[in-house]
Protein backbone atom coordinates (compact mmCIF):
# COMPACT_ATOMS: atom_id res chain seq x y z
CA UNK A 1 0.00 0.00 0.00
CA UNK A 2 2.85 2.36 0.91
CA UNK A 3 4.51 1.70 -2.42
CA UNK A 4 1.25 2.47 -4.22
CA UNK A 5 0.91 5.75 -2.33
CA UNK A 6 4.50 6.66 -3.12
CA UNK A 7 3.89 5.84 -6.77
CA UNK A 8 0.76 7.99 -6.84
CA UNK A 9 2.57 10.90 -5.16
CA UNK A 10 5.46 10.53 -7.58
CA UNK A 11 3.09 10.51 -10.58
CA UNK A 12 1.26 13.55 -9.22
CA UNK A 13 4.53 15.43 -8.75
CA UNK A 14 5.65 14.54 -12.25
CA UNK A 15 2.32 15.71 -13.65
CA UNK A 16 2.58 18.94 -11.63
CA UNK A 17 6.09 19.63 -12.92
CA UNK A 18 5.05 18.94 -16.52
CA UNK A 19 2.04 21.25 -16.16
CA UNK A 20 4.18 23.96 -14.56
CA UNK A 21 6.84 23.77 -17.27
CA UNK A 22 4.21 23.78 -20.02
CA UNK A 23 2.56 26.83 -18.48
CA UNK A 24 5.87 28.68 -18.23
CA UNK A 25 6.72 27.80 -21.84
CA UNK A 26 3.33 28.99 -23.07
CA UNK A 27 3.77 32.23 -21.16
CA UNK A 28 7.23 32.71 -22.63
CA UNK A 29 5.98 32.04 -26.18
CA UNK A 30 3.11 34.50 -25.66
CA UNK A 31 5.47 37.22 -24.44
CA UNK A 32 7.83 36.64 -27.37
CA UNK A 33 5.11 36.64 -30.04
CA UNK A 34 2.75 39.26 -28.56
CA UNK A 35 4.58 42.30 -29.90
CA UNK A 36 5.25 40.95 -33.44
CA UNK A 37 1.60 39.90 -33.73
CA UNK A 38 0.45 43.36 -32.59
CA UNK A 39 2.81 45.01 -35.07
CA UNK A 40 1.58 42.80 -37.90
CA UNK A 41 -2.04 43.55 -37.00
CA UNK A 42 -1.35 47.29 -36.96
CA UNK A 43 0.44 47.05 -40.31
CA UNK A 44 -2.51 45.16 -41.85
CA UNK A 45 -4.92 47.82 -40.58
CA UNK A 46 -2.77 50.64 -41.93
CA UNK A 47 -2.60 48.96 -45.34
CA UNK A 48 -6.35 48.37 -45.32
CA UNK A 49 -6.96 52.05 -44.54
CA UNK A 50 -4.85 53.14 -47.51
CA UNK A 51 -6.52 50.55 -49.73
CA UNK A 52 -9.97 51.95 -49.06
CA UNK A 53 -9.04 55.63 -48.69
CA UNK A 54 -6.02 56.36 -50.89
CA UNK A 55 -6.71 60.12 -50.85
CA UNK A 56 -6.18 60.38 -47.10
CA UNK A 57 -2.82 61.38 -45.64
CA UNK A 58 -3.53 60.17 -42.10
CA UNK A 59 -6.06 58.25 -40.03
CA UNK A 60 -7.24 58.87 -36.48
CA UNK A 61 -9.38 56.52 -34.40
CA UNK A 62 -12.69 57.85 -33.10
CA UNK A 63 -13.91 54.43 -32.02
CA UNK A 64 -11.44 51.69 -31.24
CA UNK A 65 -11.48 47.98 -30.43
CA UNK A 66 -9.84 48.94 -27.13
CA UNK A 67 -12.16 51.84 -26.39
CA UNK A 68 -15.40 52.01 -24.39
CA UNK A 69 -17.58 52.31 -27.50
CA UNK A 70 -16.19 49.22 -29.21
CA UNK A 71 -18.33 46.33 -30.40
CA UNK A 72 -21.27 48.44 -31.54
CA UNK A 73 -24.03 46.25 -32.99
CA UNK A 74 -25.75 47.88 -35.94
CA UNK A 75 -29.49 48.19 -36.28
CA UNK A 76 -29.36 45.97 -39.38
CA UNK A 77 -29.07 42.70 -37.48
CA UNK A 78 -27.16 41.18 -34.60
CA UNK A 79 -24.76 39.39 -36.94
CA UNK A 80 -22.93 42.59 -37.87
CA UNK A 81 -20.54 44.42 -35.52
CA UNK A 82 -18.73 47.71 -35.98
CA UNK A 83 -15.30 47.13 -34.45
CA UNK A 84 -13.49 50.36 -35.18
CA UNK A 85 -13.95 53.75 -36.85
CA UNK A 86 -11.09 55.86 -38.19
CA UNK A 87 -11.28 59.41 -39.49
CA UNK A 88 -9.66 59.78 -42.92
CA UNK A 89 -7.86 63.13 -43.02
CA UNK A 90 -6.15 65.10 -45.78
CA UNK A 91 -2.76 66.78 -45.48
CA UNK A 92 -4.22 69.78 -43.65
CA UNK A 93 -6.19 67.67 -41.20
CA UNK A 94 -9.55 68.14 -42.89
CA UNK A 95 -12.03 65.29 -42.61
CA UNK A 96 -12.55 63.39 -45.88
CA UNK A 97 -14.59 60.50 -44.55
CA UNK A 98 -14.22 57.36 -42.49
CA UNK A 99 -12.65 53.91 -42.50
CA UNK A 100 -15.03 51.52 -40.74
CA UNK A 101 -13.92 48.07 -39.60
CA UNK A 102 -16.76 45.57 -39.75
CA UNK A 103 -17.17 41.95 -38.64
CA UNK A 104 -19.96 39.78 -39.99
CA UNK A 105 -20.60 36.52 -38.12
CA UNK A 106 -22.45 34.76 -40.94
CA UNK A 107 -19.51 33.41 -42.94
CA UNK A 108 -19.51 29.74 -43.87
CA UNK A 109 -16.13 29.30 -42.15
CA UNK A 110 -16.64 31.81 -39.35
CA UNK A 111 -16.30 35.56 -38.93
CA UNK A 112 -15.41 37.76 -41.90
CA UNK A 113 -13.75 41.06 -41.02
CA UNK A 114 -12.98 43.88 -43.41
CA UNK A 115 -12.41 47.63 -43.59
CA UNK A 116 -14.51 49.91 -45.76
CA UNK A 117 -13.87 53.51 -46.76
CA UNK A 118 -16.83 55.90 -46.94
CA UNK A 119 -16.54 59.54 -48.04
CA UNK A 120 -18.56 62.32 -46.43
CA UNK A 121 -21.14 62.20 -49.22
CA UNK A 122 -21.73 58.50 -48.60
CA UNK A 123 -19.69 57.11 -51.50
CA UNK A 124 -18.16 53.72 -50.74
CA UNK A 125 -14.54 53.82 -51.95
CA UNK A 126 -14.24 50.07 -51.51
CA UNK A 127 -13.57 47.33 -48.98
CA UNK A 128 -10.42 45.50 -47.90
CA UNK A 129 -10.56 42.05 -46.30
CA UNK A 130 -8.76 41.66 -42.97
CA UNK A 131 -9.81 38.16 -41.90
CA UNK A 132 -11.62 35.41 -43.79
CA UNK A 133 -11.62 31.60 -43.48
CA UNK A 134 -14.02 30.42 -46.14
CA UNK A 135 -13.85 27.32 -48.33
CA UNK A 136 -10.88 27.23 -50.71
CA UNK A 137 -11.94 27.69 -54.32
CA UNK A 138 -15.38 28.96 -53.30
CA UNK A 139 -15.83 31.49 -50.50
CA UNK A 140 -12.13 32.35 -50.55
CA UNK A 141 -12.76 33.92 -53.96
CA UNK A 142 -14.34 36.85 -52.12
CA UNK A 143 -11.21 38.94 -52.53
CA UNK A 144 -11.21 38.50 -56.30
CA UNK A 145 -14.94 38.36 -57.02
CA UNK A 146 -16.73 40.46 -54.41
CA UNK A 147 -14.26 43.13 -53.28
CA UNK A 148 -13.86 44.88 -56.67
CA UNK A 149 -17.63 45.19 -57.08
CA UNK A 150 -17.98 47.55 -54.10
CA UNK A 151 -15.50 50.14 -55.38
CA UNK A 152 -16.76 53.70 -56.00
CA UNK A 153 -20.44 52.98 -55.37
CA UNK A 154 -22.86 55.52 -53.89
CA UNK A 155 -25.88 53.52 -52.79
CA UNK A 156 -27.80 53.20 -49.54
CA UNK A 157 -28.07 49.42 -49.57
CA UNK A 158 -26.62 46.48 -51.52
CA UNK A 159 -28.27 43.25 -52.60
CA UNK A 160 -26.72 40.26 -54.35
CA UNK A 161 -27.86 38.46 -57.44
CA UNK A 162 -27.07 35.20 -59.20
CA UNK A 163 -28.19 36.39 -62.64
CA UNK A 164 -25.84 39.31 -63.26
CA UNK A 165 -25.97 42.76 -61.67
CA UNK A 166 -28.19 45.33 -63.38
CA UNK A 167 -27.38 48.33 -61.16
CA UNK A 168 -24.73 49.73 -58.82
CA UNK A 169 -26.62 48.37 -55.83
CA UNK A 170 -26.45 44.76 -57.06
CA UNK A 171 -23.47 42.50 -56.40
CA UNK A 172 -22.82 39.37 -58.45
CA UNK A 173 -22.69 36.42 -56.06
CA UNK A 174 -19.75 34.00 -55.97
CA UNK A 175 -20.84 30.85 -57.76
CA UNK A 176 -21.35 28.10 -55.19
CA UNK A 177 -20.71 30.44 -52.23
CA UNK A 178 -23.97 32.21 -51.50
CA UNK A 179 -23.36 32.14 -47.73
CA UNK A 180 -20.06 33.99 -48.11
CA UNK A 181 -21.62 36.47 -50.52
CA UNK A 182 -24.49 37.12 -48.14
CA UNK A 183 -22.12 37.66 -45.20
CA UNK A 184 -19.98 40.21 -47.05
CA UNK A 185 -22.99 42.07 -48.47
CA UNK A 186 -24.69 42.17 -45.07
CA UNK A 187 -21.48 43.40 -43.47
CA UNK A 188 -21.14 46.22 -45.99
CA UNK A 189 -24.78 47.17 -45.49
CA UNK A 190 -24.16 47.26 -41.74
CA UNK A 191 -21.24 49.62 -42.24
CA UNK A 192 -23.29 51.87 -44.51
CA UNK A 193 -26.14 51.91 -42.01
CA UNK A 194 -23.74 52.89 -39.25
CA UNK A 195 -22.37 55.70 -41.41
CA UNK A 196 -25.84 56.96 -42.28
CA UNK A 197 -27.25 56.80 -38.75
CA UNK A 198 -24.22 57.63 -36.61
CA UNK A 199 -21.43 59.27 -38.59
CA UNK A 200 -23.11 61.36 -41.28
CA UNK A 201 -23.38 64.96 -40.19
CA UNK A 202 -21.44 64.58 -36.93
CA UNK A 203 -19.22 67.48 -35.93
CA UNK A 204 -15.66 66.38 -36.58
CA UNK A 205 -16.65 62.77 -36.43
CA UNK A 206 -17.61 62.76 -32.75
CA UNK A 207 -19.63 59.67 -31.83
CA UNK A 208 -22.18 59.94 -29.06
CA UNK A 209 -23.55 56.74 -27.56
Amino acid sequence: MDSEKKSMIKDALILFVITLVAGLLLGFVYDVTKEPIAQQKAKAKAEACKNVFAEAESFEAVMSEDGPTAYFVTGLDSNVDIDEVMQALDGSGQLLGYVITVTDHEGYGGDIQFSMGVTLDGTLNGISLLSISETAGLGMKAGDVLVPQFADKKVEYFTYTKSGSASDSEIDAISGATITTNAVVNGVNGGLLFFQNVLAGTEGGVINE
